[in-house]
C-alpha cells in the first residue's frame, strides 16, 4: 500500500512537471523522458504516454503532431485551462512543501 501512496504523489508531481515546461513550450515525449530521468525519476513510456493523453483529455493540453526527420512526433502545448491549474497548484504545492520542512 505505501508504494502505491508514492507512485501517486510522483504521479501528481510528474503531471505538474509537464505542465510546467508546456507552459514554456512544446514538449513531446522522448524529450520529457529525458527531463525526468535527468530528475532522477525512472517511468516506461507506458506510464508517461497516458500521463500526456490524460491531461489532454481534461483539455490542460493539446497536442499538434508534426514530422521531424521522417519521424511523426506529437507536440504538448498547454492550454489556459492548463495554466490556471499550473497556478492553482504552485500555491498549493508551496504551502505544503513550506510546512513539511518548517
Amino acid at each position: 500500500m505505501p508504494n502505491l501512496l508514492i507512485r501517486d504523489f510522483l504521479l501528481g508531481f510528474i503531471k505538474l512537471h509537464i505542465l510546467h515546461h508546456a507552459a514554456q513550450g512544446p514538449v513531446f515525449g522522448k524529450e520529457f523522458k529525458n527531463e525526468l530521468t535527468r530528475h532522477g525519476y525512472e517511468i516506461s513510456y507506458g506510464t508517461l504516454y497516458p500521463v500526456f493523453h490524460g491531461l489532454e483529455l481534461k483539455g490542460y493540453l493539446t497536442s499538434k503532431k508534426e514530422t521531424v526527420n521522417g519521424k511523426v512526433r506529437k507536440y504538448y502545448h498547454i492550454t489556459e485551462k492548463g495554466r490556471t491549474i499550473l497556478d492553482q497548484s504552485r500555491v498549493k504545492a508551496r504551502e505544503l512543501v513550506d510546512e513539511l520542512f518548517e
